[in-house]
């Protein structure tokens, strides 16, 4: 059993990140939307709450800091199409997409969203 759930991420502006999100999310497979006042949902297929989705919510006094989101991805290519569509939408490429020291298959890209939360899209294949 894959044990993760979900996601709650906190931004200090939806409006600066939303273009960002609506395109970075459905690449990643979280493509059912299920937004309210107050928080915006990006699901994976299937029916809320048995599937895995990300949850993005507003608040002005966030802070972003050193924690890290990472995503798998099937191949080198996708790496590489997550690093496009980042830049495309807003986001900033912090490292990569390149071959990492951490393992002879080690393919990433680290990146911030426009508000300054940071991800990784990483494909390894041991």
């Amino acid at each position: 059993m894959n044990r993760y759930s979900h996601i709650d991420l906190r931004v200090n502006s939806w409006e600066k990140v939303c273009t960002f999100y609506e395109n970075l999310l459905p690449a990643l497979g979280f493509t059912h939307t299920f937004h309210s006042e107050k928080w915006k949902v990006f699901a994976a297929e299937g029916e809320l709450p048995s599937v895995p989705y990300f949850a993005i919510t507003e608040d002005p006094n966030h802070k972003p800091n050193e924690n890290l989101i990472g995503f798998w991805a099937h191949d080198r290519e996708e790496v590489d199409r997550i690093a496009e569509l980042v830049v495309r939408y807003g986001g900033t490429i912090d490292s990569g997409p390149w071959q990492f020291p951490i393992s002879p298959t080690y393919y990433a890209v680290y990146f911030q969203d426009p508000c300054g939360n940071k991800y990784e899209m990483v494909h390894r294949l041991n």
